[in-house]
């Protein structure tokens, strides 16, 4: 958060003097990570805390609603950048390449050391959606050499607001992805990595369980899925019941990694209902 601060009193500075929207809109791109770091933080210090009786998974989803909010705030920043970049491609000024150039690689260096920070922790959303967000940052502060550069050699000022415009697509792009994928999994979505019949039919595979319905698979948290259906499985002792719902457990944890079921038994023979899965029928014997 330090360095981002810095960073974005230099760009807001060097934009200001040098006459570059493209470095101010850079600027105000970096000043949403200030609240974006400190959200995903506190995001990450709450899913560590244990369930509660209120908060009965525990504060696994915060990460998730971390990213959300974060989604929202990118979707305002690039709009806000793209309105700046389109008054300014209408009335051109002229552009202090040379401070541009340096700041921009000041910047490039303290979001490319950021992004590498963050690598470890992209299978999390909440962190995947920083680590998006300052590689794209890195993105853009190439961009703005290579602009700086081109205004320099040739002396075209609408490089620059369209540097802009193309930093403001990119943050628009990579906040509806974020947007998506977290409104997805607070609506309780099944697993983008996941195929509800092809977890039908690996519980159907457990000998003993012979239809399955009701399934309902979701994401609690970073890494944690959970799963509950209804199997029918013939009369038997509890014992033999305890072994087919071990076997259905392993078999979820071993190929679709979820971790907590919740699974309910009911007896053969009664009648069917709509939605259930069923192992594929045997072809009679010519």
């Amino acid at each position: 958060m330090a360095a981002t601060l810095a960073l974005v009193i230099a760009e807001f500075a060097a934009g200001t003097l040098g006459h570059s929207i493209a470095l101010i809109s850079d600027g105000v791109h970096n000043l949403t990570d200030l609240p974006t770091i400190l959200i995903s933080w506190i995001a990450v210090r709450l899913a560590e805390r244990p369930p509660t009786p209120e908060k009965t998974y525990g504060y696994h989803r915060s990460g998730v609603l971390a990213a959300f909010v974060n989604a929202m705030l990118l979707v305002l920043v690039a709009l806000y950048i793209l309105l700046e970049s389109y008054e300014r491609l209408r009335r051109p000024v002229h552009v202090g390449t040379e401070l541009m150039i340096w700041v921009a690689v000041f910047a490039l260096v303290v979001n490319g050391g950021i992004t590498i920070a963050l690598v470890r922790g992209r299978r999390d959303l909440n962190l995947r959606s920083i680590l998006i967000h300052n590689f794209g940052d890195a993105l853009s502060n190439v961009a703005i050499i290579v602009g700086a550069l081109a205004i320099r050699w040739t002396g075209v000022s609408w490089v620059d607001p369209v540097i802009g415009i193309a930093i403001g697509i990119m943050v628009l792009w990579s906040a509806v992805g974020i947007l998506r994928e977290s409104s997805h999994i607070l609506l309780e979505g099944l697993p983008r990595n996941l195929q509800l019949e092809a977890v039908a039919h690996a519980i159907l595979e457990v000998p003993g369980v012979e239809e399955v319905h009701d399934i309902h698979v979701w994401t609690i948290g970073a890494e944690l899925q959970a799963l509950s259906c209804h199997a029918r499985i013939p009369d038997m002792h509890m014992e033999e019941s305890e072994r087919i719902l071990t076997a259905i457990r392993e078999r979820l944890k071993q190929r679709f990694h979820i971790s907590h079921t919740t699974i309910q038994f009911e007896r053969a023979g009664l009648p069917q209902e709509a939605g259930y899965f069923m192992p594929d029928p045997i072809p009679p014997r010519r």
